[in-house]
């Protein structure tokens, strides 16, 4: 085959074998020197020892936490230092299986095999590169991927028919995975290129209808590659003037002049160039390495945000796929990614793709696994391939048990909609419903008892027995076995009532009235529930139902407004420290207090006084006598009054009963009868 030395693609691939042997431990480099340097012998052991024990310490970190992503890359490291080849492989397996491998991990994987591969372990290391590429679409693995193929597979550097179709299949897949990247995707586009060049150079000169052929098969690459907005644009066009100057057409090579070039060729490639321009800006920001982590992520959502205006889905999914491999464990990126797709492409093996990606970078995110279900059903897949999505997913450790519910509820949901869907081919049994919901109670009851989301999957639950599962038995069950744990929630009786009601259950409803009436509820749920069990006997007993149901809800109902009155009228009591310091203060104030009005009323009582002295008829001498005898009078009558309140102040006692027969009730309300107090306390008060 004949290539230029100067394609990028093949310099790749040039370097391969080298980098591997120089960094691949299976092949150690004899030092000439080690047995001349006994110093240096001994700081080569005192290396490995410490290697040793630092594979020791990551093994045992790994085995009590498989999912630490940074102690396996430090592992993998390792190993690969100390050339320990079967380890490497077991820990590099282990990982895989667990998170998706960068693309430079892969990269180091794929040559350290290829290095050891023969001729026979091709199929081996294709399947190394193509589990790569799952993980993350890099420009640099596709090189890397495709310069294995042509060194390699005898069928593809021999020109085989079928190797040529498998590298044109090969190169094709590349090009939406990798060639629309704005500074790497030339790469693709111009190993593609060459490689047919190498399919023509084998085709014989006397068959010149295939070498035609061939000829515009390359013509035709050089115009996609002209219309696809990359950089260096202007170079591309150069090289192509100079082909078609070989194949014998002058398109004027010395100038960017377009005019010989075919009008569909032209525009394409203005119009390429002119996207490049408004990209090219957006390039340099995500490329600036003095930027944050935190401000290049939000350069990447800027450049998928322009890139979602222009359009072009494929473009889209290239700059994201981009940004997942820059930040492959931000959950918010996959989501925004994943939920993109949905939107566009509705269905397919990308979007199923993508959330299996997401999931094994995130898998922490229950948002993600939820979506991956969906997408699964929309996709029609199997139950056993949704099945097998389910369980992971509650392998994983998520940050709130409403997650784990949400992914039971979606779990149902789909069973339910293809129990009923006449597309599906697959028969599937209410059985599968009825676990899923035991196993989601037995599993969120410990954590999420008497709450709100837990009752409507209970509701649910009973609702699907009846309906699907045509099981009222089973309904009842779910219902009682949920009141067991969880008695005391008002809208779980209520819910068990209303279901009996709607089947016309009336003697089984007014059973569960007699079952909580008696309960304490929160707030008012106590009376709410008394009241509603004598609007039930309204709308749907008898006389003698309702006299029943009178006869034991108003005692229940006096019992509860005695024990709310009781509250209502108890003072709540201070901190300790703070009640003392305000009855230190209150009993002072209250002193100053008194001391100043009883000072008050006696300086007033004397002020009087003298006026009515000063105001009686000077003229008359009895008057004058009656004045007299009246201040006396009033005197006698203040110090009296001044008695009094000092004997009023002095504490009085409080009596004690000693007869053992005798009760004393405080802070009852005026409105509370002695029978209701005796509901209370017994008949035995009344003794």
């Amino acid at each position: 085959m004949m290539m230029d030395d100067d394609t990028e693609l093949v310099n790749i691939s040039d370097q391969k074998m080298e980098d591997a042997s120089t960094e691949n431990p299976a092949v150690p480099q004899a030092d000439p020197h080690s047995s001349d340097d006994s110093a240096g012998s001994d700081s080569d052991s005192e290396d490995e020892a410490e290697s040793n024990q630092q594979i020791e310490t990551l093994e045992s970190e790994l085995s009590a936490n498989p999912y630490n992503y940074d102690a396996y890359v430090q592992y993998i490291t390792l190993l690969r230092k100390t050339a320990n080849l079967e380890k490497l492989r077991q820990a590099r397996e282990a990982m895989s299986a667990t998170f998706p491998l960068s693309p430079s991990l892969w990269l180091e994987w794929a040559r350290d095999e290829a290095s050891l591969a023969s001729s026979g372990n091709v199929s081996e290391i294709v399947m190394l590169y193509e589990r790569g590429l799952s993980d993350y679409q890099s420009v640099s693995l596709w090189c890397d991927y495709l310069n294995f193929m042509l060194e390699s597979d005898p069928s593809v550097h021999g020109y085989t028919s079928d190797g040529i179709s498998k590298m044109r299949s090969l190169f094709e897949r590349a090009i939406p995975a990798a060639g629309f990247h704005v500074t790497e995707g030339n790469r693709i586009w111009e190993g593609y290129r060459e490689f047919e060049q190498g399919v023509l150079a084998t085709i014989d000169e006397a068959d010149v209808e295939e070498k035609n052929k061939q000829i515009q098969r390359i013509r035709s690459i050089f115009h996609r590659h002209l219309s696809v907005p990359l950089k260096n644009l202007s170079s591309t066009l150069i090289t192509y003037k100079a082909w078609e100057l070989e194949q014998g057409n002058d398109l004027d090579i010395g100038s960017d002049d377009l005019s010989k070039v075919s009008q569909q060729v032209a525009a394409a490639n203005k119009k390429a160039q002119q996207m490049y321009s408004e990209r090219a800006h957006l390039e340099e920001h995500i490329s600036n390495k003095d930027l944050s982590d935190t401000e290049k992520f939000q350069e990447f959502m800027n450049y998928i945000k322009f890139e979602k205006t222009s359009g072009d889905p494929t473009r889209v999914q290239a700059i994201y796929d981009r940004a997942v491999a820059e930040y492959p464990v931000s959950s918010d990126l996959w989501i925004d990614y994943t939920v993109y797709l949905d939107k566009t492409l509705k269905v397919g093996k990308a979007i199923t793709h993508a959330y299996s990606r997401a999931t094994r970078s995130c898998p922490w995110t229950g948002d993600l696994w939820v979506r991956y279900l969906l997408a699964l059903e929309r996709g029609s897949a199997s139950e056993k391939e949704i099945y097998a999505v389910f369980e992971k997913s509650l392998q994983c450790t998520f940050s709130s048990f409403e997650e784990y519910l949400d992914l039971y509820l979606t779990r149902v949901d789909g069973l339910r909609r293809r129990m009923s869907s006449t597309r599906i081919s697959e028969t599937l049994d209410y059985s599968l419903i009825r676990e899923t919901f035991q196993q989601a109670s037995d599993y969120l009851m410990p954590h999420m008892q008497n709450t709100d989301s837990l009752l409507h999957l209970h509701a649910y639950w009973a609702n699907l027995e009846l309906n699907n599962g045509k099981d009222l038995a089973g309904a009842r069950g779910v219902w009682d076995r949920f009141l067991k744990k969880s008695g005391g929630m008002l809208a779980a009786w209520n819910a068990y009532i209303d279901m009996e009601v709607h089947l016309g259950n009336i003697k089984e409803a007014r059973s569960i009235y007699r079952r909580c009436y008696t309960r304490k509820f929160d707030g008012t749920g106590s009376e709410d529930l008394c009241k509603g069990w004598l609007r039930f006997e309204r709308e749907h007993g008898n006389l003698e139902d309702f006299d029943l149901a009178v006869q034991k809800v108003m005692p229940r109902l006096e019992e509860l407004q005695l024990i709310r009155l009781q509250q209502e009228s108890t003072p709540v009591k201070p901190p300790a420290g703070l009640k003392e310091h305000n009855s230190q203060k209150s009993t002072r104030e209250k002193r100053k207090a008194g001391q100043n009005v009883e000072e008050e009323s006696l300086a007033k009582r004397q002020k009087r006084k003298v006026q009515k002295v000063n105001e009686v008829d000077v003229e008359g001498q009895s008057a004058t006598v009656s004045s007299t005898k009246n201040i006396k009078a009033e005197n006698g009558k203040a110090a009296d009054s001044n008695k009094e309140e000092t004997e009023d102040a002095k504490p009085v006692k409080p009596k004690v009963y000693t007869d053992e027969c005798t009760a004393f009730l405080s802070n009852l309300s005026v409105k509370v009868s002695i029978w209701a107090t005796c509901n209370i306390y017994g008949d035995g008060l009344l003794k």
